[in-house]
């Protein structure tokens, strides 16, 4: 376990234990006082000079300076990476659990390893759906990058932040985070790698539909064309195989050979989280009515071609294929669009959030363009969002536009009891309440 205490406390200790003066730790190479203020605190010995402290007092550099053995400080780096394996293929509550560990394990000489454990988990929590929770990890974190950024890097903690607000309704919030983000990726001409594609995802996630052009969709469209969407190869058997080598190499006291092998493992993930996260940003892309259709049609196929080649990814496959649908109306191809919400109804029946009802929308606005009865898929819609739980922030946009878009089919389709209703509906989803009462809802009014 990590030696507690500054520099100074474990020079002065280790002094005492071996009976050495100030003056006889000093030598003829440095002064007593020098030793004393190192002691005290009021300076930090040089890289050369805790090596020939270290060498008198009988331990390593290592331990001077960060309180930890390097044998010690190795197994912490390989937990770090144990957990993050289980926090991207395994169980993300087992994740947080190590994460913790290797938090209540170090202390302040330790605060790097420290640092990255405590984001770690709060991506753990985040990936269990503990948005709260998350978020108040992630907020912390931030506060400590503001104040210490030689530990932790504000850029990522403000894409994850986003993310988490976007998630959790607050919709206002993740747009803030995501626009103070894009300013410092651009500051440093980031397009490329996790960080520009984490951000991408989460800018284009907040924009609402009927966005046009600004600097925030010209990042989204700079990042999806300068790596587009790959194929995802399944390197699942790959990754277990090397994650349990490194645990077997650790069993047995190889610590550098199990980090080796962790870090091939993590390495071997790489490419397909990518490949996922980029799908995200296509498939957000394609759902904002302001892209050019030929692109979004591009795009929505190549997120749902990402998603069917991913194991666990069913869901989004479904999302990918409704947004794909959505294009294909805008297109004009009502057919074609209802083939493809078919599919997505396959996958995402019993789905929790908008998904399921999103189907329904689709198909019904399919039977309108081809003159076929709607009642049925506007019915299975509506108790679809009738059964959806309030939201943590206290408004859903998502379910409020799928009310909006249901009051609108209902008054298509003549319906205009439902269709007022849907409209009640779409604004108590989206938090407005206390206004409501009393108030007659005008049922021409459109989207």
């Amino acid at each position: 376990m990590p030696s507690q205490g500054t520099i100074g406390d474990r020079v002065r200790g280790l002094r005492l234990n071996r009976r050495m003066s100030q003056a006889q730790l000093a030598g003829p190479d440095l002064s007593d006082s020098y030793v004393s203020l190192i002691e005290s605190g009021k300076r930090t010995p040089t890289p050369v000079v805790a090596r020939l402290l270290a060498e008198r007092l009988g331990c390593t550099t290592e331990f001077l300076l960060h309180g930890i053995e390097p044998r010690q400080r190795i197994d912490t780096e390989l937990g770090l990476r144990h957990a993050e394996l289980e926090l991207q293929h395994g169980d993300p509550i087992v994740a947080a659990d190590r994460f913790t560990e290797i938090v209540k394990a170090s202390d302040e000489e330790n605060a790097l390893l420290t640092a990255h454990a405590r984001f770690g988990r709060a991506r753990a929590l985040e990936a269990q759906g503990r948005l709260g929770q998350a978020v108040e990890a992630f907020e912390r974190l931030r506060r400590e990058a503001a104040a210490h950024p030689e530990r932790l890097a504000d850029l990522p903690l403000a894409v994850a932040l986003s993310r988490c607000y976007q998630r959790a309704g607050d919709r206002l919030r993740a747009r803030d985070l995501a626009a103070h983000a894009l300013e410092q990726a651009e500051r440093l001409a980031v397009t490329q790698g996790e960080i520009a594609i984490d951000l991408a995802a989460a800018l284009v996630e907040a924009r609402s539909g009927r966005e046009g052009d600004s600097p925030e969709l010209d990042y989204v469209r700079r990042v999806l064309d300068a790596s587009g969407v790959p194929d995802i190869v399944d390197r699942s058997a790959e990754i277990h195989t090397l994650w349990q080598a490194s645990v077997a190499a650790a069993g047995g006291e190889d610590s550098a050979l199990a980090v080796r092998l962790a870090d091939d493992a993590i390495m071997a993930g790489r490419p397909a989280r990518l490949a996922l996260q980029l799908a995200r940003a296509a498939m957000h892309w394609a759902r904002l009515d302001s892209s050019p259709l030929a692109e979004a049609d591009l795009w929505a196929e190549a997120a749902t071609r990402a998603f069917a080649s991913t194991a666990g990814s069913a869901q989004e496959h479904g999302e990918s294929l409704i947004a794909h649908a959505r294009v294909k109306l805008r297109k004009q191809d009502a057919v074609r669009a209802g083939e493809l919400a078919t599919s997505a109804l396959d996958l995402v029946h019993d789905a929790p959030g908008t998904a399921p009802a999103e189907a329904h929308l689709v198909l019904a606005t399919v039977a309108l363009a081809l003159n076929a009865d709607t009642a049925r898929h506007l019915g299975e819609a509506q108790q679809l969002l009738d059964t959806l739980n309030h939201p943590v922030f206290g408004s859903d946009r998502q379910a409020a536009r799928c009310w909006r878009e249901l009051g609108d089919l209902y008054g298509k389709s003549g319906d205009k009891a439902q269709q007022t209703r849907a409209y009640r509906k779409a604004l108590e989803a989206a938090g407005v309440h206390s206004a409501l009462a009393g108030v007659k809802i005008d049922a021409s009014v459109s989207r």
